[in-house]
C-alpha cells in the first residue's frame, strides 16, 4: 500500500500543482484547497491512467477520503 500511496501524492502534487501535498488516508477534498469538480475529474483520469485501471461512476462517488481510493487502487491492481 506505501507504493500506491508514493504513486497518488505524485499525482496529487501534479494535479493541483502543489509539492507539499503530503497524503494520509483521512484526507478528503475539504483539506486541499483547489479540489474542486473540475480538478476531481481531472485527479480520477490521470489514477485511471496511471495505475491502468478503470473506476465506474458508483465507485468514484463512495470514495468518503484518500484511504477509500488508495484501497480500490489496491483491489484493482493485485
Amino acid at each position: 500500500m506505501e507504493e500506491i500511496y508514493t504513486r497518488l501524492t505524485e499525482i496529487f502534487r501534479e494535479v493541483f500543482d502543489n509539492p507539499d501535498i503530503h497524503l494520509k488516508p483521512e484526507i478528503t477534498a475539504d483539506d486541499i484547497e483547489e479540489w474542486d469538480s473540475m480538478t476531481h475529474m481531472n485527479l480520477i483520469m490521470m489514477i485511471e491512467v496511471r495505475f491502468g485501471i478503470e473506476f465506474d461512476q458508483m465507485e468514484v462517488l463512495r470514495f468518503e477520503n484518500v484511504g477509500d481510493l488508495a484501497q480500490a487502487i489496491s483491489s484493482k491492481t493485485v
